[in-house]
């Protein structure tokens, strides 16, 4: 009998509709846990207010929020890549810490505040590295609410907590070319605002063909950064580029500025192993707007890391040096060619999206170890038990070597190592779900059909 292309389904017990995927994934967040019954069998109440003329206007639209005991409205927005039934409703504009909390009157003019793109991505990643559970009717300990449009106003660090309906007031439309760190895509559907509307922030372009980005979000089931295709997963075409009014290249406060474009170079004595500081931070930056932003699993960030050498070395050997003049620090030539946006950018592999140049070589099997037996004509599959809790070997190294080259490696901080961690599932799990599984089919421990397409 002919093996099955693919092996890794749950047990046909359990339900994949989109409403029971969405309980599954916040019940452990819910504090009133879950109603009885098939979620399909529930539906929100929406009150929806304003006239016609407030609504051209500009005036607050009010929206009643579902009880935690129903199943939000579906919105069609993803809580990862492939989940095209994940619902993302949102709050309407408040003051902060909500209902009673201090802010400015809704009635007063918006107040723009001074702000740099750095602390723009500082403030999204913070929520991003706390884990922050998205839900609609809370606050959290800044006092900005738990859903998309107040992460984005928790970032811009506007004075209250704003909806898809208000944020454009904060801001000027740009062209997707304009696009840069710390801008918003924005998508408010007027007519019904609970179908659809949705706000993220762009992080910076993931490939030299502007077709995906790094995204700074807030879904179910907690604030995330992950690899978007551009505008976004549904509703692309509605999708607006905004950029904040209060963009400045420096700020008042302890908050560093960001380096400023066309900065001479500062000296080799800022990069390489050791150096902590802004140059660092803006070289990847620089880097990531190239076409290295792969390199990138966090980040990048103000310490040097490997990371930072190998996305330097790539856009070195770009510009066809080789040998020691592409050692992956940079000199005045390489930041002179970054900052001024000349030379090229770093090539992409039409299979695996890595530099052609600087490509790793695969990794060999386990040293001592039998080769396993071939699984869908793809050699080397050692089973599942190489891939559990505990488990310890150069196959989890292989996986996370091959994640990293294809682009699903942003969650490891370290490594990827022999040692099977969490950010080894969340990995595979990303991966899963960019070929259109769901469920239990993306639970993140690789079968024989993921090590396949993995490994083509």
């Amino acid at each position: 009998m002919e093996s099955p292309v693919f092996e890794e389904f749950e047990p046909a017990s359990d339900c994949d509709c989109p409403g029971c995927v969405h309980w599954r994934r916040v019940l452990p967040l819910s504090p009133a846990g879950r109603a009885a019954g098939h979620p399909a069998a529930r539906r929100p109440l929406v009150v929806a207010t304003a006239t016609a003329a407030a609504l051209g206007g500009g005036a607050i639209l009010a929206v009643a929020a579902p009880s935690p005991s129903q199943a939000p409205g579906k919105t069609g927005l993803p809580g990862d890549s492939a989940d095209q039934g994940q619902e993302t409703p949102q709050g309407p504009q408040g003051p902060l810490y909500g209902p009673g909390g201090q802010a400015a009157p809704l009635a007063a003019p918006a107040q723009i505040r001074a702000i740099t793109r750095a602390e723009i991505i500082r403030r999204a990643r913070k929520w991003v590295t706390e884990k922050v559970p998205y839900r609609m009717n809370a606050y959290w300990s800044d006092g900005y609410r738990q859903d998309c449009s107040g992460y984005v106003s928790m970032a811009w660090n506007l004075p209250r907590n704003e909806w898809t309906g208000s944020l454009a007031s904060y801001a000027e439309k740009i062209s997707k070319s304009e696009l840069q760190p710390g801008d918003m895509l924005l998508f408010h559907n007027a007519a019904d605002p609970l179908q659809g509307s949705h706000v993220v922030l762009f992080g910076g372009w993931s490939d030299t063909e502007r077709t995906s980005y790094l995204a700074y979000e807030l879904v179910p089931p907690y604030a995330r950064a992950r690899t978007t295709p551009y505008a976004y997963w549904t509703d692309s075409s509605r999708y607006v580029p905004y950029r904040y009014k209060g963009v400045t290249a420096s700020t008042a406060g302890s908050v560093p500025a960001a380096v400023p474009r066309r900065t001479p170079f500062p000296g080799a004595s800022h990069f390489g192993p050791g150096a902590v500081n802004a140059y660092v931070t803006e070289l990847g930056r620089m880097l990531s707007g190239r076409g290295g932003a792969r390199f990138y699993a966090v980040g990048p960030g103000p310490r040097w890391t490997e990371a930072d050498r190998r996305a330097t070395r790539a856009f070195q050997q770009a510009q066809g040096r080789r040998g020691t003049a592409a050692d992956g620090l940079p000199g005045p030539v390489t930041w002179d060619l970054l900052v001024t946006g000349r030379g090229q950018d770093i090539p992409r592999d039409t299979k695996s999206g890595v530099s052609a140049s600087v490509a790793p070589t695969p990794s060999a099997p386990p040293s001592g170890a039998a080769q396993a037996p071939a699984s869908h004509g793809v050699p080397g599959y050692p089973g599942r038990a190489a891939f559990r809790p505990g488990a310890e070997n150069a196959y989890v190294t292989r996986l996370g070597r091959q994640l990293v080259r294809k682009g699903f490696g942003r969650h490891y901080t370290t490594g990827p190592g022999p040692r099977w961690t969490e950010a080894d599932r969340r990995n595979v799990e990303d991966f899963q779900r960019a070929q259109g599984w769901r469920g239990g089919a993306a639970d993140g421990h690789p079968g024989p059909e993921t090590w396949r397409r993995l490994f083509l």
